[in-house]
């Protein structure tokens, strides 16, 4: 056995299996739900990229508490949505039943979709699919599913961008699994050329800014050390010094992005909009 065999032999695959399971607990405390709502407008912006057709059939992966699969229902789309958190999906059924759309829900994991080749007229995530574990599996199913000629749309914070800078910083007191990629890394070109271009027929990205309006900096964090589950089991896992100090660098970074002057917090945070054309 060479040297290179042998040190490649000792480094064991990520356990996918176990990674999720220990996802799901994150995404299942605090009430994402209370955040997701606010960023209804990224999901009806993307509908509208994709230029979605009444009747056509859409597949919202990793939809949480639904935000595309109601932009997608108000349009007249057949849709299914889909999401490992049943909480998540229950929260988005009472979203539909307000406002008498109809909508199929299915618990499904989106690196193993339980659905045929070819499905769907349309796939959609947004802030969802970025974050599996097993990225090229997860884009292999997206792209499977999807009719030849239909359309996969994608919202995906960028590394560069707000979302993706807290992604770094709390990253510097909680480490993440070993071997997995960042979520952020779908929020670039060079991802979205390797695991899609070779595959389908074109690749249409536009930068856009999500705006978080809160009250002030200290609201956002509030809220979000109480219903981001991400931001919720850091914090948990730290010592209350540590705690304090991710505190701060979490509020120093709001205020390098902060464009209020008035004591609120807007701060515009850079993700991809993405239309694939299978």
């Amino acid at each position: 056995m060479t040297l290179t065999s042998s040190l490649k032999s000792q480094v064991a695959a990520p356990d996918y299996t176990a990674i999720k399971a220990k996802q799901q607990v994150v995404w299942s405390a605090g009430d994402y739900a209370r955040i997701g709502v606010t960023l209804q407008i990224v999901g009806e912006q993307l509908c509208e990229a994709m230029d979605l057709r009444a009747g056509q059939s859409v597949l919202d992966v990793a939809g949480g508490n639904g935000n595309a699969s109601l932009a997608a229902a108000r349009r007249f789309c057949k849709v299914v949505s889909t999401d490992y958190v049943e909480a998540l999906l229950a929260k988005s059924a009472r979203r539909a039943e307000a406002e008498g759309l109809a909508i199929d829900y299915q618990t499904a994991d989106a690196e193993n979709l339980p659905f045929a080749d070819a499905t769907f007229d349309n796939v959609i995530s947004t802030y969802g699919v970025m974050f599996t574990p097993n990225q090229g599996q997860a884009a292999a199913e997206l792209h499977r599913v999807c009719k030849p000629g239909g359309k996969i749309g994608l919202a995906n914070w960028t590394p560069t961008g707000f979302i993706g800078q807290l992604f770094k910083t709390v990253g510097r007191y909680v480490a993440p699994p070993a071997g997995v990629n960042s979520p952020a890394a779908w929020g670039t070109q060079d991802f979205l050329d390797a695991q899609f271009g070779p595959h389908v027929q074109a690749i249409e990205v536009q930068p856009r800014h999500f705006t978080f309006r809160y009250q002030s900096p200290q609201h956002w964090l509030d809220v979000f050390s109480t219903y981001y589950g991400p931001t919720l089991k850091a914090l948990e896992a730290l010592d209350a010094e540590a705690g304090q100090a991710l505190r701060a660098d979490i509020l120093a970074l709001i205020d390098a992005h902060n464009r209020a002057t008035d004591g609120t917090m807007v701060v515009p945070s850079e993700y991809l909009e993405i239309v694939i054309t299978s």
